[in-house]
């Protein structure tokens, strides 16, 4: 089993910035993809970036140039910066994990991101 425990949610106003972490423990791999997903009300799951283990990123079109995913030097970490947030970025925030050629996804519990004025 994999833990994942995540951090740096809150209110901020438009224009501001967050940053998100999320630290993976238990039964981990240095060979992982991890990534952040952020899901509203009666909408699912989607996705905001992830990262592999060899370093290349990928993002939604809705935060490219917007925020940027970033591992720790401990590659079982991983970082969010948001910055410029807009009021539609408002979501909870999971941190995702998976093995190098597993289908099995670890989630945080999420981490509440508002912005508003």
């Amino acid at each position: 089993q994999v833990q994942l425990v995540e951090s740096g949610g809150g209110l901020v106003q438009p224009g501001g910035s967050l940053r998100l972490s999320c630290a993976a423990s238990g039964s981990i791999s240095n060979l992982n993809t991890m990534g952040w997903y952020r899901q509203v009300p009666g909408k699912q799951r989607e996705l905001v970036a992830t990262t592999s283990n060899g370093g290349s990123t990928s993002y939604a079109d809705a935060v490219k140039g917007r925020f940027t995913i970033s591992r720790g030097n401990a590659r079982n970490t991983v970082y969010l910066q948001m910055n410029n947030l807009k009021p539609e970025d408002t979501a909870v925030y999971y941190c995702q994990y998976r093995k190098q050629r597993s289908t099995t996804d670890y989630w945080g519990q999420g981490t509440q991101v508002t912005v508003s004025s």
